[in-house]
């Protein structure tokens, strides 16, 4: 049996196919020594699903996180009750040290703070990339769960390692969520680029 994609549908030589949803780029923002990235807009109930794209993301100050939180008032506060999840896998480039460990630093308990999404290095060849999801935020019956992976490339006492990042949880709030910022802990995101792609059930 040989399965085939053409990106949004898999087909198995012709006898079915299961379609995978369509993607379309609402927006992007590339950083520039910014304070934060904020998408208050094309975030509705045109979708189910929005995924933001993290691409080569630097911080300004060395050992920063980047950070999320979600707004239900188009930006003006960012604020939204959080229960999450957190675990982190890493490997050093000397094969050194690897490891799988729950970071309970880092998961919230019905918080309003914001999540980290990955703790970042600012040499010069650091970054860290990877995607968020976002489902249903324009639901006013159900809480609005997202969830995200990133890997970041880390100087660790001079010896780098791959950092690959897992988190979950969900904003716990009937109303509907309609913006989205990320930051960094302090310091300015120095470049980089956030894209919001709204995905299609169909």
């Amino acid at each position: 049996m040989a399965f085939i994609s053409n990106g949004t549908t898999i087909l198995d030589n012709g006898a079915f196919s299961v379609s995978l949803g369509s993607q379309v780029l609402i927006s992007e923002q590339t950083a520039s020594a910014s304070a934060s990235i904020e998408f208050t807009s094309g975030i509705d109930s045109t979708y189910p699903i929005y995924k933001f794209e993290f691409i080569s993301i630097h911080p300004q100050n060395l050992g920063e996180a980047l950070r999320v939180n979600f707004s239900t008032d188009s930006g003006s506060n960012y604020n939204v009750t959080k229960t999450t999840t957190v675990f982190v896998s890493q490997h050093f480039e000397n094969g050194s040290s690897e490891s799988l460990t729950y970071v309970t630093g880092q998961d919230i308990a019905q918080g309003t703070g914001d999540q980290i999404l990955n703790v970042l290095a600012n040499d010069n060849d650091s970054g860290c990339s990877g995607e968020m999801f976002l489902y249903n935020p324009s639901s006013t019956t159900f809480v609005k769960h997202f969830m995200a992976r990133t890997e970041s490339f880390v100087e660790s006492g001079g010896n780098p390692k791959l950092q690959d990042q897992f988190v979950a949880g969900y904003g716990n709030t009937t109303s509907s969520i309609d913006a989205v910022r990320f930051l960094m802990t302090t310091g300015n995101l120095d470049s980089g680029t956030i894209k919001l792609y709204g995905i299609k059930d169909s």
